[in-house]
């Protein structure tokens, strides 16, 4: 296996952990172009440190094709490289929404996965991509929530949403931390005034940036840095991915992640093949590949995500099996909210974040 652009090898395996050092890639390394491939290759072009080396060991092992894995640390990064000219990819993972883009943009190739025997393994309710709602041309890959890693020694307490972290840290003048990411940061403060995360209605973002806007004072920092920053105390808390748990996992005394009661977003990646992969064929073999339980269980023991995968739960280990974090439950997941392409309805954003993030 070879690892091509991927700054993130040696961390620990959580999604978008240090995406800050993914997103220092200069331009020109972004459009690079990757090696020629041969029959014998596949080319995945993946979120950095969003799978298990030791799936695609086993895949090369089973079939003899030589995997090359790059990385990315956000779908923007991966569509505007794509897009750019770069060729050779074969495999790509957006998230739903983006998977809808890539669809509109015709850059996606038909894979009637969802005609293969192990497709019978994935969970209906992870038909979620509205260009694909059969799984003709993407196979569900992983999903977890956003939610609030936090440490309970420094909060002197288990927190249950946002307004108890805000209480909690106000109270006992601390600090948390939200993501520098602007759609999951105002996604909170939609849903703190009960609106959708995917509104584009101006009132009611103007309302979420007014709520985030009052946190401020209580935030250290707007960051993808945030696990280092609990685990020492520097921050209470930090706005984060449930990919934590791998954290939490090493110190369950210490340390703990929760889905917001108020509710939080989700996220879900799915395996695509471009339109213009050179390698189709061997594409294919890794999708009916990662239907198998065992491979998706593989995955999940060390990336700490859901997955789609419904026997694949089962053989992970318990602690994972487990955990209501990593497996919310139906009630849970009611509470969760995946984003949508918003269009030209995006502006809207753009224009509250910035005052967000420039409001004193």
């Amino acid at each position: 296996m070879r690892i091509m652009n991927h700054a993130l090898a040696g961390a620990r395996p959580t999604r978008r952990s240090l995406l800050a050092q993914v997103a220092a890639l200069s331009i020109a390394a972004a459009m690079t172009t990757i090696a020629p491939a041969s029959a014998a290759e596949l080319n995945i072009y993946n979120w950095g440190e969003y799978i298990n080396p030791a799936v695609l060991k086993k895949f090369e092992d089973e079939t003899q094709i030589n995997v090359n894995l790059s990385t990315y640390s956000s779908n923007e990064e991966m569509l505007a490289k794509i897009q750019g000219g770069a060729t050779g990819y074969d495999i790509v993972f957006p998230s739903v929404h983006m998977q809808d883009i890539m669809a509109k943009l015709d850059l996606l190739e038909k894979t009637d996965i969802n005609t293969y025997e192990g497709f019978k393994n994935i969970d209906p309710a992870f038909m979620r991509a509205k260009s694909d709602p059969k799984g003709e041309y993407c196979l569900p890959y992983a999903f977890g929530s956003v939610g609030i890693f936090y440490n309970r020694k420094i909060l002197g307490k288990d927190i249950t949403g946002w307004k108890d972290l805000i209480a909690t840290v106000e109270a006992k003048g601390l600090k948390f931390t939200l993501l520098d990411d602007m759609r999951e940061v105002l996604a909170v403060g939609l849903i703190l005034n009960g609106h959708k995360v995917n509104s584009t209605d101006p009132n009611e973002l103007q309302q979420a940036a007014d709520t985030i806007i009052a946190m401020k004072p209580d935030v250290a920092a707007f960051t993808y840095d945030t696990r280092p920053m609990v685990q020492s105390g520097d921050v209470a808390a930090g706005h984060f991915f449930v990919g934590a748990m791998v954290d939490v996992f090493g110190n369950t005394a210490d340390l703990g992640y929760v889905i917001p009661e108020e509710g939080a977003t989700m996220y879900q990646e799915d395996i695509c093949v471009l339109k213009t992969a050179p390698n189709k064929e061997n594409a294919l073999k890794f999708m009916q590949f990662y239907t198998r339980p065992e491979v998706a269980a593989l995955n999940v023991s060390q990336q700490t995500n859901g997955t789609a995968n419904v026997p694949a739960r089962q053989l992970t280990p318990d602690n994972i099996k487990n955990s209501k974090e990593i497996n919310p439950s139906p009630e849970t997941m009611q509470r969760l909210q995946i984003f949508e392409d918003l269009g030209p309805g995006l502006r809207q954003l753009d224009r509250v974040w910035t005052k967000v993030k420039t409001a004193q």
